[in-house]
């Protein structure tokens, strides 16, 4: 059954989200790889992991990220259920493939396919 498996927070100042983020929950956050200069930081939280971004634009949601079998699969299914992608299959090198739906109510989700061939 798909779940939860990432969440992505939107941040103006990363580093000042960071800090915030490992002082109230005590999470780790250590820069993503290969992204350091860009601001990313990788979130480990003793369970699910995540991710402070840069904001892409004011207003920018928490988004969650399901893991699926296939991400084409799945927005597909999004689609015939009345959603829309906003964000086409996208590759993380060596880590696997994202694709960014809206739901009928406008609430963003992401999904998420585990491959670590991803180029």
């Amino acid at each position: 059954m798909p779940t939860i498996t990432w969440f992505n927070i939107p941040a103006a100042e990363t580093g000042r989200a960071r800090a915030f983020y490992e002082k109230v929950f005590a999470w780790t956050t250590v820069p993503f790889p290969g992204m350091e200069q860009e601001g990313f930081f990788e979130i480990s939280t003793g369970g699910i992991g995540g991710e402070i971004l840069p904001r892409a634009h004011p207003g920018e949601p928490i988004t969650v990220f399901v893991g699926v079998p296939s991400v084409g699969e799945y927005a597909a299914r999004v689609e015939a259920a009345g959603g829309r992608v906003v964000v086409p299959k996208m590759s993380v090198p060596g880590r696997g493939y994202f694709v960014i739906c809206e739901d009928t109510e406008q609430n963003r989700l992401g999904l998420w396919e585990d491959d670590p061939s991803a180029g």
